[in-house]
């Protein structure tokens, strides 16, 4: 009989988090993933059994960034299969209610213009949101 690996599934939520013309960005550190390693990302994690995508959002940037964030609008959702694990993101506008950012998962946080967003190095599920389905 033929081993089947059935590759782990993960639902996550990831906050757009705007202010005038900037957007706050976040830097990976090492990961587990070569491919995911010091890749910059939209701020966010994997949904909880129970909570709703906003909920987890509200959580997961108190977490990540200590900060209050509302999650105002649904902007999209991305599926995208990784070597070794697939993701379900959705995407979230969001507002920051409160507190300075301090980061306690990323190595960096920067608010950036679209066209700086342009030019760094996102992880591939992130540039799927941005650029579209055609991955520049």
């Amino acid at each position: 009989m033929e081993n089947i690996y059935i590759k782990p599934h993960y639902s996550v939520v990831a906050a757009v988090i705007t202010h005038s013309d900037r957007t706050f960005c976040v830097q990976r550190g090492k990961t587990k993933y070569e491919y995911t390693s010091y890749k910059y990302e939209f701020p966010g994690g994997k949904i909880e059994a129970g909570e709703s995508e906003g909920q987890a959002l509200v959580r997961e940037i108190r977490e990540e960034l200590l900060i209050d964030i509302s999650a105002d609008k649904k902007l999209g959702t991305i599926h995208h299969e990784y070597p070794d694990f697939e993701v379900t993101l959705h995407f979230w506008q969001c507002s920051l209610l409160g507190g300075d950012i301090t980061l306690t998962e990323h190595t960096q946080g920067q608010w950036l213009t679209s066209e700086e967003m342009g030019k760094i190095d996102w992880v591939e599920a992130d540039k799927k949101f941005i650029y579209g389905n055609n991955n520049r």
